[in-house]
């Protein structure tokens, strides 16, 4: 099967099911491209927007760290377990805070520093 067949396959699965809807080709499918990504960032309201920027650096931030084995500090999984109980706005700002947090944590551990976990 190709890749092309494939996709028109998860296409119409897509269309079938309620979850079906989250599979490649699904109206909330994974996109392509940065550009597909900032498209559909550009069609949210204000708020929402600000909400899934941080939340897409945090999971950027989240994947590096995984990807090189390191672990995110405790505090910043406490934060993120208590995110639901916060309005938007303070769920905005607490994820520009931990980015932050972890764009410096991470500079902390890095191979440069000396530093090691």
């Amino acid at each position: 099967m190709t890749s092309k067949e494939k996709s028109e396959k998860w296409a119409d699965t897509a269309k079938a099911g309620s979850l079906g809807k989250f599979l490649p080709g699904g109206e909330m499918g994974p996109l392509n491209n940065r550009n597909d990504f900032e498209a559909e960032l550009n069609k949210l309201p204000v708020g929402q927007r600000e909400f899934a920027e941080e939340t897409a650096r945090f999971a950027d931030l989240w994947q590096y760290f995984a990807e090189h084995k390191v672990q995110l500090p405790e505090k910043v999984m406490v934060q993120m377990a208590g995110i639901s109980k916060l309005s938007q706005k303070e769920q905005v700002g607490l994820l520009r805070d931990l980015n932050q947090s972890l764009m410096e944590y991470l500079h902390d551990v890095s191979e440069d520093s000396g530093l090691r976990q």
